[in-house]
């Protein structure tokens, strides 16, 4: 089995394209839903311990926490020790189990994979990309962005030129559904037919 590590700066459309490899036939995992899972429920304690105040009822206010982490930029370490050894034993299970049902391929979506270093854990970096203006204008539209929060993000994440250079493959968004859809079909092909070699 292949696992595939999809990726790609905020407002890239890597949901919408995680959701095409879904529909391609390939079981899909998603680092940021885990991260919610956990934020209302497993990890809340944790993170109360870390970051007093952020909590309230079991589950983890994500405004209280995100603006606790503009103020101190330190904090992301911290936060990412808490997670990241969460996401990995639920990424862990879901890989075991696409295995045992016989898929050849299996996709984990990870927003900071390389940032991570995540691309030693899996076997093909797919990284979804668009033009600069394209991928501001789809982030400043959603609620509660602002321009100093979307500076923010991207100054913690890999720039995009560097992504496309380290990728196995590269969807690019800019063109419209169609065409993304018929990029992640041709490339589940192409890695469908490694796997039969």
């Amino acid at each position: 089995m292949i696992t595939i590590g999809l990726t790609g700066s905020i407002g890239m459309g890597k949901s919408t394209t995680a959701e095409m490899f879904k529909a391609a036939g390939v079981p899909v995992i998603s680092a940021d839903e885990i991260v919610h899972e956990l934020y209302n429920g497993a990890a809340t304690p944790l993170i109360e311990d870390a970051f007093p105040g952020t909590t309230s009822n079991g589950v983890v206010d994500r405004g209280l926490l995100s603006e606790m982490l503009l103020r101190d930029p330190g904090g992301f370490k911290r936060l990412e020790a808490i997670v990241h050894p969460l996401v990995r034993e639920r990424e862990h299970a879901f890989l075991e189990n696409a295995r045992s049902a016989g898929h050849q391929l299996a996709l984990i979506d990870i927003p900071l994979l390389y940032e991570t270093g995540a691309e030693d854990r899996v076997d093909a970096v797919v990284v979804v990309s668009c033009g600069p203006e394209i991928q501001r204008k789809r982030v400043l539209a959603r609620p509660g962005m602002t321009e100093q929060k979307f500076e923010a993000i991207v100054a913690r994440q890999v720039p995009d030129a560097e992504k496309r250079r380290r990728a196995d493959f590269v969807i690019d968004t800019s063109k419209g559904i169609e065409s993304a859809k018929e990029q992640v079909e041709d490339i589940t092909r192409r890695l469908r037919e490694t796997v039969r070699k």
